[in-house]
């Protein structure tokens, strides 16, 4: 029998260190923090899955953990639609098609911080053409004063950054479809709709799940942007799970349930993901049984 040969493994202990160094350490490092009650960098208290408890039955987590959930739903719900309407209506083919391209991907360009500059100028009643627009419309709009005015403005401002990222993804998926597929549609005179349902959503579902998943966590993990254009507020109107770890770890300096409330944060997301991710093989699954059967 040859031998294998195991060189190739020297070629990934360069990416194994890197993810040590960069995932693993700090996690461990967390881990240890949530055990134990920091009382001075010389002094610490192992205190077991105290931490763990009250973290669990704090409210404010209960109320900020709602609201991301509701948030980070609501997020989906506009930008996978969106981005899908948005890659249908682009040009397939030709300098157009670069040029849209190009365009529709200048949002992802910008900084996490500056969007949020970008926002906080544009919605200001005196100078922002949002805010200006709005009021001599007679809406009284405010996304400093009224909390669902700033909890709309988060998410529109998410919205115009990320869903061209949605759209790019969806755009890639749709030109991977072979024309054969379009042409035996055409032959069998399927409508717009059935050409879209029966083989342009099918074959996107591969990109569509990642977009789901990227958008989701991303979604899930928001923090410059708020913080940049409403600071959490007003209230706790825009203060998501982030905020709230970093209100903990930083403000407080309550070392010990920060570190709990990391590893809870990190299980939730995990969780939620392998839920959105079996959810969608399930359906994804479901339909192609019944286009089998069909």
């Amino acid at each position: 029998m040859k031998p294998v040969n195991q060189k190739a493994w020297w070629l990934v202990l360069p990416v194994f260190l890197c993810v040590a160094f960069s995932a693993v350490l700090p996690l461990m490092t967390v881990v240890n923090y949530s055990v134990q009650d920091i009382i001075s960098p010389e002094r610490r208290v192992f205190v077991g899955t105290e931490w763990f408890a009250a973290v669990m039955r704090d409210p404010e987590l209960h109320e900020a953990l709602l609201r991301q959930i509701v948030y980070s739903l609501s997020v989906l719900a506009v930008e996978i639609p969106l981005g899908i309407a948005l890659a249908l209506s682009m040009p397939a083919t030709g300098w157009k098609s670069s040029l849209v391209l190009v365009l529709v991907a200048l949002s992802l360009l910008i900084p996490w911080n500056v969007v949020g500059t970008i926002w906080q100028i544009y919605g200001r009643a005196d100078i922002g053409l949002l805010g200006a627009t709005l009021q001599k419309l007679g809406i009284d709009y405010s996304y400093t004063g009224n909390a669902t005015h700033a909890w709309l403005t988060v998410l529109v401002m998410d919205v115009w950054h990320w869903t061209p990222l949605v759209a790019l993804l969806a755009f890639a998926g749709l030109r991977s479809i072979p024309d054969a597929y379009y042409q035996a549609a055409r032959i069998d005179g399927a409508s717009k709709f059935a050409v879209f349902r029966y083989i342009q959503l099918p074959k996107m579902r591969g990109v569509l799940m990642i977009a789901v998943l990227l958008r989701f966590m991303d979604s899930f993990m928001i923090y410059t942007e708020p913080f940049v254009l409403t600071g959490g507020g007003p209230g706790n109107a825009t203060t998501f799970l982030s905020q709230f770890l970093t209100q903990k770890a930083v403000g407080q300096f309550d070392l010990g349930p920060a570190a709990a409330f990391s590893l809870i944060y990190f299980l939730i997301i995990l969780l939620m993901c392998f839920i959105l991710y079996n959810w969608m093989q399930r359906v994804g699954t479901a339909d192609a049984e019944g286009q089998g059967h069909a």
